[in-house]
């Protein structure tokens, strides 16, 4: 009984560290967007930032948008597939930029 009270105990610990320390759509912004796109720049194209009008005039209206161009970017942007940054994680992004580049 006390072991599987400890291992209960190690399992729930598990999973309640692994949440804290989840990274958030800004933290991975930050990480793997913030270098070329600093405050929803373009340090490359200045034409094409993140911000919602330049976004829309391309087409890039929702997350989906954001999401295709981080996996099929155009020219001079670097692709990031699923095992860089996965769905989930590419939405958390996508959505911090819909919040925060108006």
């Amino acid at each position: 009984m006390k072991k599987q009270t400890l291992t209960l105990a190690a399992v729930t610990f598990v999973f309640a560290t692994s949440a804290v320390f989840a990274a958030t759509g800004e933290e991975m912004y930050k990480q793997h967007c913030a270098s070329c796109h600093p405050d929803g720049g373009n340090i490359i194209n200045p034409k094409y930032t993140l911000h919602k009008k330049d976004m829309a005039r391309e087409g890039v209206k929702d997350a989906k948008g954001i999401i295709k161009l981080m996996r099929k970017p155009e020219a001079g942007m670097t692709a990031f597939d699923k095992k860089t940054i996965s769905d989930k994680d590419a939405k958390a992004i996508a959505d911090y930029v819909l919040k925060t580049f108006k």
